[in-house]
């Protein structure tokens, strides 16, 4: 229950945030996230509802990255473990102090495919004065990846286009 009650505080705190900037014309751009020791932005415009963490229900002969389903406010999701999918690892499981911590952020409804990702941790919204620099997508570097940005205190942040990475054929195999 507590659980329950310091999500809800963090959504409200995070929508009083976002009024506020509308308000004074600095609307933030990226939904900051933690997820396997990496630092990522996913566009505002693409991520939906945030969800603590929770059971899901194991679907048999999937890839180590798809963690089964769950059902979330009455609609079934697919959970992807996001640093399992960029790594191409499955990744160990957490203890309970990092399951406190472990957030499910769903796939806007826009784009039509109901999904969550596990993150480690939020990490609050960003705009961008929240960076001093930032280097374009690596010709090499998965499609759905965008810019690379770097705050002012030097940690390097990659930007996740949701949208993309939800049209990704591989990320729509969830077979094993």
């Amino acid at each position: 229950m507590a659980n329950r009650q310091a999500l809800r505080e963090l959504q409200s705190r995070l929508a009083e945030r976002l009024q506020v900037a509308r308000t004074q014309g600095v609307a933030p751009s990226w939904l900051a996230v933690e997820a396997g020791g990496k630092k990522y932005l996913f566009p505002m415009g693409q991520a939906g509802e945030i969800f603590p963490w929770g059971a899901t229900q194991a679907v048999p002969y999937t890839q180590a990255w798809f963690l089964g389903v769950a059902n979330l406010r009455g609609g079934l999701f697919g959970v992807v473990d996001l640093a399992g999918y960029v790594t191409g690892q499955g990744t160990a499981p957490k203890t309970e102090l990092a399951r406190k911590e472990s957030r499910l952020v769903a796939l806007n409804s826009a784009l039509d495919i109901n999904c969550a990702l596990l993150i480690d941790r939020l990490a609050g919204l960003r705009n961008q004065e929240a960076f001093s620099d930032f280097a374009e997508r690596s010709p090499d570097a998965p499609e759905f990846f965008g810019n690379q940005y770097v705050d002012h205190n030097g940690a390097s942040w990659q930007e996740i286009n949701l949208q993309s990475l939800a049209q990704q054929a591989h990320f729509l195999t969830i077979g094993a």
